[in-house]
């Protein structure tokens, strides 16, 4: 009997928008060059809004200040090594001051602010499903307050 317990990868990622133009990385991934909302894993201790603040700087360059959850998302990713499960903290918010010259973690090639029709025309290059969903439900005017998360710690 497999005793091992399972636990999802809590991530979190940023809907950052100005004038029109939402904030992405392009990242390289096992399976190439890929778009992504700025995002990450919670580190241990941090809040979910925290993370997501933390997240968007080190990717970006770029301070974020979280106004609202977009959504929860699950997702199976199904790899030959087995199945990795995510859930997905989305926040909205604006985009704040950018550290010019500041690092990228590594792996990000770029921060790139990209339409809706160029988010949607670059699909075969999103780093997993939850690229686009998270735009559709931006566009639809999806938000929930913040206090609907409470970080207790």
């Amino acid at each position: 009997m497999d005793h091992r317990i399972w636990k999802p990868n809590v991530t979190v990622a940023a809907l950052v928008e100005r004038d029109g133009r939402l904030l992405l990385v392009e990242e390289e991934t096992e399976e190439g060059v890929r778009f992504n909302q700025p995002a990450g894993h919670l580190d241990e201790g941090e809040s979910l809004v925290q993370a997501c603040i933390r997240e968007t700087l080190e990717e970006t360059a770029f301070h974020f200040t979280p106004a609202s959850l977009l959504g929860v998302y699950q997702w199976q990713w199904h790899k030959p090594e087995g199945a990795i499960t995510y859930l997905r903290f989305a926040f909205v918010g604006e985009p704040g001051e950018e550290e010019v010259g500041r690092a990228l973690d590594t792996g990000i090639l770029r921060a790139v602010w990209m339409t809706p029709a160029e988010i949607e025309a670059e699909q075969s290059r999103h780093r997993s499903p939850l690229v686009w969903q998270c735009v559709q439900d931006w566009l639809s005017g999806r938000r929930y307050p913040l206090d609907l998360i409470h970080h207790h710690g």
